[in-house]
């Protein structure tokens, strides 16, 4: 079982940037993806970025393609999104998930693994 904790989550204007992480802790090994979804309140979860265990693949949702950054140091156990340029709509509550494939999921069903949350408030 592998625990994960987010991090990084907070207030912050319009245009604004923020950097989430993700840490695991427990029994990790190859070939581990791991993704980032997110929870507005009174929606669905959904599918933010994905990234693979080595970090050769990546997928994101089109509403954040060229805002958004999934990366992750294997050495830390640490998976990170870095989001700039803000935007109201992008509120909600970011989740970070894993799973032990060599496909990038982007269903919430699909991952086995989940952190408890992080909330992120863009206000305009």
């Amino acid at each position: 079982q592998v625990q994960l904790t987010e991090s990084g989550g907070g207030l912050v204007q319009s245009g604004g940037s923020l950097r989430l992480s993700c840490a695991a802790s427990g029994r990790t090994a190859s070939p581990y993806a791991m993704g980032w979804f997110r929870q507005a309140s009174g929606k669905e979860r959904e599918f933010v970025a994905a990234i693979s265990w080595r970090g050769g693949a990546t997928q994101y949702t089109d509403s954040v393609k060229g805002r958004f950054t999934i990366s992750r140091d294997n050495a830390k156990n640490t998976m990170y999104l870095q989001m700039n340029s803000l935007k109201p709509e992008d509120t909600a509550v970011y989740y970070c998930a894993g799973k032990y494939t060599m496909v990038l999921p982007t269903t919430p069903s699909a991952y086995d693994d989940w952190g408890q949350g992080t909330q992120v408030t863009v206000s305009s």
